[in-house]
C-alpha cells in the first residue's frame, strides 16, 4: 500500500510540474537580450514611441490589462494596434522570457 502511494504521489507531482505554467521557467536575464535586440527600439526605457500612454510601467500595465504573462505573451506573440506579432520571428521560449523580463521591470521603469 505504502509503495502505491509513493507511486501515486510522484506520478502526481509529476503530472503537476509538466502542465504547469511555462512563464515559471521564463529566464528574466534571458529575456533582457531578447528585449533589447526586438522590442527596445519602441519601448526603451519602458516607454512606448507609438502610443504614449501605453508604458511597460506597471501602472500602465494594470491600466491596460497587460499585468500579467499570459497577456504580454499573447500581445508579443500576436501583435495589437501598432505592435507587430513577433510569433513567427521568436520561439516561444524567447517570447516567454521578454514577459518575463518586462514584469521584472515594470516596476523600476
Amino acid at each position: 500500500m505504502k509503495k502505491l502511494l509513493s507511486i501515486a504521489l510522484t506520478a502526481l507531482a509529476v503530472l503537476a510540474f509538466a502542465i504547469s505554467s511555462p512563464v515559471l521557467a521564463a529566464d528574466a536575464g534571458a529575456g533582457a537580450g531578447v528585449f533589447n535586440a526586438n522590442c527596445a527600439a519602441c519601448h526603451a526605457g519602458g516607454n512606448n514611441v507609438v502610443q504614449a500612454d501605453k508604458t511597460l510601467k506597471s501602472d500602465a500595465l494594470a491600466a491596460n490589462g497587460m499585468d500579467s504573462a499570459e497577456a504580454i505573451i499573447n500581445q508579443v506573440t500576436n501583435g495589437k494596434g501598432g505592435m507587430p506579432a513577433f510569433g513567427a520571428s521568436l520561439s516561444a521560449a524567447d517570447i516567454e522570457n521578454v514577459a518575463a523580463y518586462v514584469l521584472a521591470q515594470a516596476d523600476k521603469w
